[in-house]
Formats: C-alpha cells, sequence, structure tokens
C-alpha cells in the first residue's frame, strides 16, 4: 500500500471532495422517490441484450461470465482486469470524477465500500430487491455491502473469515500446543524461538488489513460514522489497548519473522517450517498449496485465537462485492450480471474455481463442510471456516476513504515494526493522520 499513497493522495482526495459535493445534493432524496425494478424488467432486458464492462481482477470471475453470455446469447460481458485493490481503485476514483470511462460493474473490497457508497457513487441495489437477499449471506460480508446505511451497495462475492493455520510437523517436533488464545500464541513464539532462533510463530511487517481485524475480533469499533460525513476514530477503546499490549510482547521479543508477506522469502518459510504459524483469511489454502507445495501435509487449521479464554469471536479478513457504479449503463443487465454471480449459478463456478463462499447456504451444505484438504493432511478445514464465518460481529464499520486510511499504515503503525516505537502510540499516529486528512476531505471527523 505504502508505494501507492501519494497517488492515493491525489486521486481519491479528488474523489471525496466531488464526492461531498455530489452527497449534499443529494441529501434531500430520502428514497421516496426510489425507483423500483421488477424481474420482469430484468428479463426484458436480457431479451434485449447489450454489452457490459465488468472490472474486476477475481479469476473464477472469467467462466463466470462465458456461462452468463451462454444463457443469455444477446448479452456481452466485457471483463477488464483494471488492476488488483488500490490501482483499480485509483482508475475506478478517476474514471468516475471525470465521468468517463466508468465501468457498469466493479469489483470493491469490503474495506473500500464505504469511500464510494457513503458518497453515493455505487447504485442502491434495494430497487432490485437486494435487500431481499440478506439471509443468503454471512454476517461479515452483509454488513459491509450495506456500509452502515440503510441501503445496498452490492452483493457480495467472497469472504474471508479468519482461521490460524498452523506447521504441525513443526509444532510436534518443538512440543507446542495449538494455540487457543493469543496470550497462549504469544507463549508458543517464545517457546519455539527459544528452541530454534531461526524460527518464527509469524511473520508480520505490519499490515492495516490484519490489524484492522484482529480489532475487530478484539471488540474494538475504532471508526464510527454517522450519515455521510460525520466520522470518529479512536484506537484506545479497551479492545485496540488488548491488542496493542498483546502485539507489543511479540515485537519487543523479536518473535515474529520481519518477513513481507507475499514475498518469495515468506513463501520459503511457510514451506520450511521457519514461519510456523498464519492468522488469516479462509482464501488461504490455494495460496499455500500453490506457494508452498514441499510443506504439503504439514499444515493444520485451527480456530482463530481468542482474546478471552473461552471466546468465540472471529473477524473477516479479505474479501470483496460486486457493485454498480452510479455513472455505469445498462443497470438492469448489470444487476442481472452480479445476481448471477453472486447469488445464483455462478456461485457454484466460482466455489469450483477455488474462491471461498460469502452464502450461507453454501457455507453450511455437506459437500462444502466434508470436503478433505490434501494439503491439511485430509482434514475437513471448511468446517472449521464455517463456523468462523457465523461468529464474525456484524456492528463493525470502516472509514468512507478507508483506502486512504491504508495507504498510510506504513508510515505510521509501521513505525512500530521498524524503530522502538510502541504499537500504541503508532496507533495513535495513524488515527491522528486519519484525521486530519479526513477533515481536509470535508468531513466531519472527530
Amino acid at each position: 500500500m505504502h508505494k501507492h499513497s501519494r497517488r492515493l493522495l491525489r486521486s481519491i482526495g479528488l474523489v471525496c471532495a466531488l464526492a461531498l459535493g455530489a452527497t449534499a445534493c443529494g441529501d434531500s432524496d430520502d428514497g421516496s422517490s426510489q425507483k423500483s425494478v421488477s424481474e420482469s424488467d430484468i428479463k426484458a432486458a436480457l431479451e434485449k441484450g447489450g454489452t457490459i464492462t465488468v472490472w474486476a481482477w477475481e479469476p473464477t470471475l472469467k467462466e463466470v461470465a462465458a456461462d452468463f453470455e451462454k444463457e443469455h446469447p444477446k448479452v456481452k460481458v466485457n471483463l477488464v482486469n483494471a488492476g488488483t485493490n488500490a490501482d483499480q481503485y485509483t482508475a475506478l476514483s478517476n474514471a468516475i470524477s471525470a465521468k468517463k470511462g466508468v465501468p457498469d460493474v466493479a469489483q470493491i473490497e469490503y474495506y473500500a465500500m464505504g469511500q464510494y457508497a457513503l458518497t453515493k457513487e455505487l447504485t442502491d441495489l434495494t430497487s432490485y430487491g437486494a435487500n431481499k437477499l440478506a439471509a443468503h449471506y454471512s454476517p461479515g460480508p452483509w454488513t459491509a455491502v450495506q456500509a452502515g446505511t440503510d441501503g445496498v451497495y452490492a452483493l457480495p462475492m467472497d469472504s474471508g473469515p479468519m482461521a490460524l493455520f498452523y506447521n504441525k510437523k513443526v509444532f510436534d517436533k518443538y512440543d507446542i500446543e495449538v494455540p487457543a488464545t493469543w496470550d497462549e500464541f504469544v507463549e508458543a513464539g517464545r517457546k519455539l524461538h527459544e528452541a530454534d532462533p531461526k524460527a518464527y510463530i509469524m511473520a508480520d511487517t505490519g499490515d492495516a488489513g490484519f490489524t484492522t481485524s484482529l480489532l475487530w475480533q478484539a471488540g474494538s469499533r475504532p471508526y464510527s460514522v454517522t450519515g455521510s460525513t460525520n466520522v470518529s476514530i479512536d484506537f484506545t477503546d479497551s479492545g485496540a489497548k488488548t491488542f496493542a499490549d498483546t502485539w507489543q510482547q511479540l515485537l519487543d521479543e523479536d518473535l515474529v519473522a520481519p518477513v513481507s508477506s507475499w514475498s518469495d522469502e515468506w513463501f520459503k518459510g511457510l514451506a520450511d517450517g521457519t514461519i510456523a504459524a498464519l492468522p488469516t483469511g479462509a482464501w488461504m489454502p490455494a495460496n499455500l498449496e500453490s506457494g508452498a507445495k514441499d510443506a504439503s501435509g504439514d499444515w493444520r487449521v485451527a480456530p482463530l485465537p481468542q482474546w478471552k479464554e473461552g471466546g468465540k469471536a472471529s473477524a473477516e479478513n479479505g474479501g470483496s462485492a460486486l457493485a454498480l457504479p452510479e455513472l455505469g449503463k445498462n443497470e438492469a443487465l448489470s444487476y442481472a450480471f452480479v445476481e448471477y454471480a453472486n447469488s445464483g449459478k455462478g456461485v457454484q463456478t466460482r466455489l469450483e474455481g477455488g474462491a471461498f463462499p460469502a452464502t450461507t447456504e453454501d457455507l453450511q451444505s455437506s459437500k462444502f463442510q466434508d470436503e478433505k484438504f490434501e494439503y491439511f493432511g485430509g482434514q475437513q478445514a471448511n468446517k472449521i471456516f464455517a463456523e468462523s464465518a457465523a461468529q464474525v460481529a456484524d456492528d463493525w464499520a470502516y472509514l468512507p476513504y478507508q483506502v486512504y486510511a491504508n495507504s498510510i499504515f506504513n508510515d505510521t503503525v509501521g513505525k512500530a515494526y521498524a524503530s522502538d516505537t510502541k504499537l500504541a502510540d503508532a496507533l495513535k499516529s495513524w488515527q491522528d493522520a486519519s484525521v486530519k486528512y479526513g477533515n481536509e476531505q470535508g468531513f466531519t471527523v472527530k
């Protein structure tokens, strides 16, 4: 994220300023004039046909688009990879501000949803009956696509309920028990590193998404958004303090490897056992299978460690949805595709391609839960992932400019990983910088 910070500052700042103006103009719209789109309207649009442009990087959508075109021969789906996450958001924000080249459908991660939904840049899908699909999705993703409002601004595509991936071979070698709490996780890190100074319980150089996920699980609610412009940021509540105090021990005692996630060194450590655990989202198995092939059979999955003994809290880490930008065209066709991909036949296609579901029916199905993972020694890991998905609190909120906030994480919180700066102080720096930026963009932030 750090490398994108200057570029995001320019593009997102402009978008937020423009969007705030649009929001002010739209505040008088209480929803009373909202259109209603019937199934017959959508059917007529499909029969008439046309072309829709979909910006997305998720690979399973290629097959979904092909199947959709087969079912609806008059419809052409122009699938475009405009970049992954922050790169696409920059392109999308630039297109919206220029009112030119805006896609009909855009993949947007949950943490970035508020940036576009709260500023009225996404179509409220309530008019298409999307609000009636609430029971189809697990709580974390569904809350995210509502973006703290009464509207529904996207349909969830996947999810990332968290779990603990751990190297059983390494744990057994050093007689380390699978930690049920984060305090036990710290103890496991001490035991491992003492037994083998080259081995670490995990790698961590600081990551905004991982930090906010652990805060979410700890019960911290640092962000609060009221209406479109009133924001509060506070990293000093009890949940944040619990996280900072616990993680500070890992940093002070050098128990986490100073290795960047997704680097070759990181995958090497996961493969050879010098990085022995990985708390992350349920989308991780395919990445382990491809990036750490030699460790097949060594790894297992366990529930995410708890902040309180006996607790059953989890959080989402990652995941995205498909939304309809307000300036896009062919709205009915676009919604038909989104519903097909994320609620209809396309879901199974994507699951078969390795995606992790956000749909409760699939999460709870015996077909899904009974799947045995050869990589995890035949373990039915989906049972753990599904249970985690059901234990995610649904009252978490992100900032309406979270993309920017995440881009400055390394310049603030990152200092706790690279210097003597304490994590609590670094979080305060992140808070102050996020407040300052929000106020500069016209939000009322405290």
